[in-house]
């Protein structure tokens, strides 16, 4: 499995909430061993997102990058949310009790 995280450097919380959610992606998406998730957090300027927006990008072989974008910072995003950010991407829709997010603990 190959992931990208942006903010290079920083450990904690932040890099396991990437991971959480990278794990999610591939396992709501079902994706194959050589696709590659990149789960960061930038900066927004809509008052909606809090100052910060999560985004997922999708890479998978012999297809365009696909994003998806959840308007929280990375350690609010809930599943649910992840989980209809991805139903443009072929996700199916989130149902009544949502996906608990994937334990760090194995």
């Amino acid at each position: 499995m190959r992931l990208f995280m942006r903010r290079r450097g920083e450990a904690g919380p932040e890099r396991d909430a990437a991971r959480r959610l990278a794990d999610l992606v591939r396992e709501t998406l079902s994706l194959e061993e050589a696709a590659t998730v990149s789960v960061s957090e930038i900066s927004c300027g809509d008052p909606a997102c809090g100052g910060a927006e999560t985004v997922v990008l999708v890479m998978r072989p012999g297809r365009r990058t696909e994003a998806a974008k959840v308007l929280m910072p990375m350690a609010q995003v809930t599943a649910e949310a992840l989980v209809a950010a991805l139903a443009p991407l072929g996700a199916p829709a989130p149902a009544g009790g949502g996906l608990p997010l994937p334990s760090d603990k194995g």
